[in-house]
């Protein structure tokens, strides 16, 4: 088998494993596009002619994986498009408090336990999930710390 059709059957085993894991299917086609790309940024027409999608679903798709963190949207000067592209140390940047979901949870949870008054089940399952998220923020620094002396 050629390396072309090799490293399209490996990014498309990829993206199973990613939907297999609870990602939508299209997002996980658009990070291992991304993932597998040799050009340093992408348009999303460019992924919707790779990954013979519509505009629409890939921009939904790029929405999701920018919100966690791990693409971002890039200028290109000779450019009128949008370009993305996976962002620099981006699993890393997945677990700090650059992603924007776990801040959501955390803003969400804070909101309920407001919300619930002093008491009860429902605030203290949420309590819980603050507390949790909260946590892994704090422990997260030390962690990416160990993991970029690794790396050098």
């Amino acid at each position: 088998m050629t390396p072309a059709p090799r490293l399209h059957e490996a990014a498309e085993r990829l993206a199973l494993v990613l939907s297999g894991q609870g990602l939508q299917r299209m997002t996980a086609r658009v990070l291992t596009a991304l993932l597998f790309s040799e050009k340093s940024s992408v348009t999303m027409s460019e992924l919707a002619d790779e990954l013979q999608a519509s505009a629409g679903s890939i921009s939904g798709a790029l929405k999701n994986l920018t919100s966690v963190g791990l693409v971002e949207r890039v200028p290109a000067p000779a450019s009128r498009r949008d370009h993305f592209r996976l962002r620099p140390d981006a699993w890393a940047t997945l677990y700090t408090s650059q992603n924007q979901t776990i801040a959501a949870f955390l803003e969400a949870a804070d909101d309920g336990i407001a919300a619930t008054g002093g008491s009860g089940l429902a605030r203290d399952r949420l309590v819980e999930m603050r507390d949790f998220y909260a946590f892994l923020l704090g422990e997260i620094p030390a962690v990416l710390e160990r993991w970029q002396a690794g790396r050098r």
